[in-house]
């Protein structure tokens, strides 16, 4: 590339190179699987088939996609690269909590794991004061009381409560 584009550019440079072949590497695997994931339908308008408009569009997303990555001034990952996927990777830890909680309600309970990831969260979100830990220790109980009691939400009870007793194993399933 030349070396008088790059020293013109005045956007952010981090991060971008690694964006481009990210885009790209997904666009291209999302169109390589058009087929298998519409249907051809008899009879319908080359318009109307039902993989028109979205490989339309995937096939756009590739297109723009590598037309970005080779007009890119720069083709190096330097040190704002990584630092710039750390960040974006940063956002990944709440996802996997977000996985971790949802797979743990049908083990523990709707209550009981929503007890111990609220005032997880707050200590992870920096938030480690008593009275913080007892706000979302309160908000827990609330949200479960909402929408179990209140809003009715139907939530499988976890298998934990298969170990209660008869008397308290209907009323943890249905309310908690």
């Amino acid at each position: 590339m030349s070396g008088d584009r790059s020293r013109h550019f005045v956007g952010p440079r981090g991060g971008q190179l690694i964006f481009a072949l990210a885009f790209l590497g997904v666009s291209v695997l999302l169109l390589s699987q058009i087929g298998t994931q519409t249907v051809r339908a008899e009879g319908a308008a080359f318009f109307a088939q039902p993989r028109f408009w979205p490989g339309l569009a995937l096939a756009g997303m590739v297109g723009f996609g590598a037309l970005h990555l080779w007009r890119l001034p720069w083709r190096q990952l330097t040190g704002a690269d990584w630092r710039e996927l750390r960040d974006w990777a940063r956002a990944l830890e709440f996802a996997a909590w977000f996985m971790a909680y949802v797979l743990l309600v049908p083990v523990l309970g709707y209550l009981p794991a929503t007890l111990i990831f609220v005032p997880s969260l707050s200590w992870r979100m920096g938030y480690r004061s008593a009275r913080m830990l007892g706000i979302g220790v309160l908000f827990a109980v609330l949200v479960v009381v909402t929408f179990k009691m209140v809003l009715s939400v139907k939530i499988p009870g976890g298998a934990l409560y298969e170990h209660l007793p008869e008397a308290l194993r209907g009323f943890f399933i249905l309310n908690l």
